[in-house]
């Protein structure tokens, strides 16, 4: 690591690099996806709505299980997290 690498991460200022085994959050509820299931044009719209702070699945992981599934509930075509993922991750295969 370079000093100056080292430098942009002590000052928090380096990229969060996305998990190299997950699609990226944004490209795997895309807009279409978010569309044909619920009534948000994108993911960001959708986890604003909830008052969710969402980049990386990380981010996920720290909101409880509950809330989060609660939101999906109210607000798309699925009972839960896990049911919404699988799709997405069915239909983003799929392409």
């Amino acid at each position: 690591m370079s000093f100056e690498d080292l430098l942009k991460e002590l000052q928090g200022q380096k990229m969060v690099q996305e998990d190299p085994d997950h699609v990226p959050l944004n490209e795997l509820f895309d807009a279409s996806f978010m569309r044909k299931h619920s009534s948000f044009n994108s993911f960001g719209e959708f986890v604003e709505k909830g008052n969710f702070q969402i980049e990386t699945y990380a981010d996920i992981g720290n909101i409880p299980d509950e809330l989060f599934d609660r939101h999906i509930s109210r607000e798309t075509d699925f009972a839960d997290w896990k049911s919404m993922l699988d799709q997405a991750n069915a239909e983003y295969n799929g392409k």
